[in-house]
């Protein structure tokens, strides 16, 4: 055991990938062809770079690498359709995606008053351009992609039918699978597996490797018992096959799952948040950016709201009340005080229908959810977001994170003013266990699926809720 130990210190597993180079190198190529086309509408207008054209170049890289450096390549299907009939359907989303990034640096040089500093030729010809290169690109992979596929297929085989075993044959391609090998007797397998997909028993695995020239051996064991997955291994260190262990990382229920190294050593991400490097930066440029214009053209509305509450009953104009944040933390959120009380104890009943602690204006902007618009502060103050798991008080967090699994999880990110649970129905009272059960899932689902277009089509939706759904907010 002392000698695995001090071993350890010298071993060092890197994350990477076992894609063909070409196609691993053009599927993250978009936010430098961005940058490239830039340079190049400059260099075409004989415009010097300035300081400008440099942060430019930076905002453009980190709004551009989670939006356009996320193109799954198709594979070449199995009744021979090549992947370039979906050519079209891929400059689609180039063309949406690149609109939705020339909005945003639109919107950011309209608020900031920088419009000035840029040559207007120089920007039209970067914004035309740009999506005819990405268009060129999204070809070459589709190529490269088809490529790859009709290449002489290396022979793989995978140990272990079991569940990651069954998904990982699904997930890979057909061309070149030689069988599944396992320790058990084919009797004792799974009866979904078909009984020419059975190679052999482990203890021929190192034979059939050598004798039927297998390129890649992929190992779906469980952990359970390992001396003798170190036997077969060094088994196949007989061979020149290249060796794979794959984990069943889906035992758990993973948020935001991923792979991850320190300093060397592999890592599964079980719960994390999504927002790390570029992510956590687009996030707060979207933030900033869609929440300070809201405010300016919400101004007007806040102060009439404002004095409608100073006139419509005793008390202050805003409702400050202790909420969980981010990791956990308390944060303090405002609201337009819609009641004639302003509960933040150990105990917080929910407003409730013909609830009789609710003003004559208080019930208008409840139902319409002005009441919220205050907690536009809290985002450019940064304690919460535009979307995410909505704060609930902190008598109901610790009322239901005993009685709900995971419910801690969804202070992973920010808070928000609208989220998932939101525009599916889930406003306003929760009057069960079972449907703050309900809220809680789809906030876990946010957490598993972010993207900078979810968070869009969340916006658009609570607008269209807002203006169609009262019957739940009261």
């Amino acid at each position: 055991m002392s000698s695995v130990v001090e071993s350890l210190p010298h071993r060092r597993v890197r994350l990477g990938s076992i894609e063909p180079a070409a196609v691993a190198v053009l599927k993250r190529l978009d936010p430098v062809i961005v940058i490239a086309c830039l340079f190049a509408s400059q260099g075409a207008f004989s415009q010097p770079l300035t300081p400008a054209i440099g942060y430019l170049a930076l905002v453009v890289f980190i709004i551009s690498s989670p939006l356009l450096g996320r193109f799954d390549l198709p594979h070449a299907e199995p009744h021979g359709e090549s992947p370039f009939s979906r050519f079209p359907s891929a400059c689609s989303r180039v063309l949406v995606r690149w609109g939705a990034i020339v909005a945003a640096l639109l919107f950011i040089a309209f608020v900031f008053n920088v419009v000035e500093r840029f040559s207007r030729e120089v920007m039209l010809t970067w914004f035309v351009i740009t999506p005819v290169a990405l268009c060129l690109a999204q070809a070459l992979r589709l190529r490269a992609s088809w490529f790859a596929a009709h290449e002489p297929a290396e022979r793989y085989i995978i140990v272990g039918v079991n569940d990651v075993g069954l998904e990982l044959a699904r997930r890979l391609p057909a061309k070149g699978f030689s069988g599944y090998f396992d320790f058990r007797s084919p009797d004792r397998i799974s009866p979904l597996l078909q009984a020419d997909k059975f190679a052999g028993h482990c203890r021929n695995l190192a034979d059939h490797v050598r004798t039927h020239t297998i390129g890649r051996v992929y190992i779906a064991l469980p952990l359970a018992n390992v001396p003798r997955l170190s036997e077969l291994i060094n088994a196949l260190r007989d061979t020149t096959a290249s060796v794979y262990f794959v984990p069943d990382a889906f035992a758990f229920d993973l948020i935001q799952g991923r792979f991850a190294e320190v300093n060397g050593m592999p890592v599964l991400s079980v719960c994390e948040t999504p927002f790390h490097g570029t992510d956590a930066v687009l996030k707060r440029l979207m933030d900033v950016a869609l929440g300070g214009c809201a405010l300016l053209l919400a101004l007007p509305v806040i102060v009439l709201i404002a004095v409608g509450v100073k006139l419509s009953s005793r008390g202050p104009v805003f409702f400050r009340q202790r909420r969980y944040g981010l990791n956990g933390e308390e944060i303090t959120v405002y609201k337009f005080r819609s009641m004639t009380v302003c509960e933040d104890g150990a105990v917080v009943t929910q407003a409730t229908a013909r609830d009789h602690r609710v003003t004559a204006i208080g019930r208008f902007i409840r139902r319409t959810s002005l009441d919220e618009l205050p907690q536009l502060f809290n985002v450019l103050q940064g304690t919460m977001s535009l979307v995410g798991p909505r704060p609930h008080a902190v008598a109901h967090n610790e009322k239901y994170r005993r009685l709900i699994n995971g419910y801690m999880v969804r202070h992973k990110v920010r808070p928000g003013i609208t989220g998932l649970a939101q525009v599916h129905g889930l406003r306003g009272e929760t009057e069960t266990v079972e449907k703050m059960a309900e809220r809680v899932r789809y906030d876990l689902e946010y957490l598993r699926n972010w993207s900078p277009w979810l968070d869009i089509r969340i916006l658009i939706k609570s607008l269209r809720v807002v203006c169609s759904d009262y019957k739940n907010a009261y």
